[in-house]
C-alpha cells in the first residue's frame, strides 16, 4: 500500500498549538522519549519536533542523546510540560548505550525511544498511553509504520493488535520498528531488562528487546502507521553486511529458542546465506542456504542468496527491489 508523503517545510522547534479543554495533564502518565544521535543535525530536530508536536495531555520530556559527537546545548529548552534535555552518552558507545543513557537519566512513568531519523506522527503517544491505561498488566506497546523510500511512502502493517514470543521467534515483524516502542520504565529497568550493549554494533538491539519483552508478555499493538520511518542512506548499517550477520550469529547464541522454531531457524539462517553472498563469500552463503533448506525450504531467502552467490542476480538490485515495497532482506 502506497501512501502520498507530506510536503515537509523544514523542521521547526516552535510549540505546537495545545487544545486547552484537554484533560489535566496530572491524569495522564509522564513520558520521557529518548532520542539517540551521532552527526545528524537537521534529521534529529525534525525528530524532535515531531515529539513536541503530539497530541498528548500529560508532560512530555525529551532526552537527546549524543553519542561519539559533541553535544549541541542549542537543543535544549525549558517547559512545564515539553521539556527538552541534552545529554552525553555515558556508556557504551553506540546507540544501546545511548539508549540506555538516557533511559537510567529519565524520571518518567512511561519510557519511549525515537531514533534520530525517524518522526512520530501527532496522535501516536496518546494512541499508545491510552492503550497502557485501559491494560494493566500490558508492559509494552509498539505501532505499524510508514517507510519513506527513495519519495515513496509505503505503510507496514502488522494485521494484528498483539505480537507473542512465538510469533518473534519466526519473524523479525520489522513494522515493529524501535521509533514506535513504549514501555513502562519500571517494567523495562527491573523485568524487562535495559538494551543489551553486548550486541554487535548496537545491531539487532530491537530484535531482542522485543523477544525479552514477549517472554513476559504479549506485546499491545496499535496496527496504524504512526510512525514515519527513514529507509536508505541515512541508515548507518544499510550495507554493512559483516556487521549484520554478526547480529544474527549473536542473537542465535543468546536467544536458542529461534533455532528451536522451523521457521526462525530457516529466516535466520536465509538471512545469513544472504549476508555472505552479498561479501561474495559464496561457499559460506550455499552452506548457509542449505542449513535454511534443510528445516524450512520454502524460506525465500535461501533461493536469493543462491541467485546473489551465482552472479545470477545483482544482489544490491534485490535489495533495492524489496525496500521499494517497504521490505528488507
Amino acid at each position: 500500500m502506497v501512501v502520498s508523503q507530506p510536503t515537509h517545510h523544514g523542521p521547526q522547534l516552535a510549540e505546537h498549538p495545545r487544545d486547552d479543554n484537554r484533560d489535566d495533564t496530572t491524569a495522564w502518565p509522564s513520558v520521557c522519549v529518548v532520542i539517540p544521535t551521532h552527526n545528524r543535525p537537521e534529521l534529529v530536530r525534525a525528530a524532535i519536533a515531531s515529539v513536541l508536536g503530539q497530541d498528548y495531555a500529560g508532560t512530555i520530556e525529551i532526552v537527546v542523546v549524543f553519542d561519539r559527537s559533541e553535544p549541541d546545548h542549542t537543543l535544549a529548552r525549558q517547559g512545564d510540560d515539553r521539556a527538552v534535555r541534552v545529554i552525553h552518552n555515558v556508556r557504551t558507545p553506540g546507540l544501546a548505550g545511548s539508549r540506555n543513557s538516557g533511559i537510567l537519566s529519565a524520571r518518567a512513568d512511561i519510557v519511549a525511544f525515537c531514533d534520530d531519523d525517524d518522526q512520530w506522527l501527532p496522535l501516536k503517544l496518546s494512541r499508545q498511553v491510552s492503550l497502557l491505561q485501559t491494560s494493566p498488566d500490558c508492559e509494552m506497546t509498539s505501532t505499524s509504520i510508514v517507510i519513506d523510500f527513495e519519495g515513496r511512502s509505503i505503510v507496514r502493517l502488522a494485521g494484528q493488535d498483539r505480537v507473542t514470543y512465538a510469533e518473534l521467534l519466526r519473524s523479525r515483524k520489522s513494522m515493529l520498528h524501535s521509533s514506535g516502542f513504549v514501555f513502562r520504565r519500571d517494567a523495562l529497568i527491573e523485568g524487562i531488562g535495559l538494551i543489551d550493549e553486548d550486541t554487535p554494533r548496537s545491531m539487532a538491539e530491537d530484535w531482542d528487546i522485543l523477544l525479552r519483552a514477549a517472554r513476559r508478555r504479549p506485546i499491545l499493538h496499535i496496527d496504524e502507521p504512526l510512525v514515519r520511518v527513514r529507509w536508505g542512506p541515512t541508515s548507518f548499517f544499510a550495507n554493512d553486511w559483516q556487521v549484520r550477520n554478526e547480529a544474527r550469529l549473536w542473537m542465535l547464541a543468546h536467544h536458542p529458542d529461534i533455532a528451536r522454531d522451523r521457521k526462525g531457524f530457516g529466516l535466520t539462517h536465509g538471512k545469513l546465506a544472504f549476508g555472505h553472498a552479498m561479501l561474495g563469500q559464496r561457499r559460506q552463503a550455499v552452506r548457509e542456504a542449505l542449513l535454511a533448506a534443510s528445516r524450512n525450504p520454502l524460506e525465500p531467502r535461501l533461493y536469493l542468496a543462491l541467485l546473489v552467490a551465482a552472479r545470477v542476480l545483482p544482489g544490491q538490485r534485490v535489495v533495492n527491489a524489496l525496500n521499494r515495497r517497504g521490505h528488507g532482506i
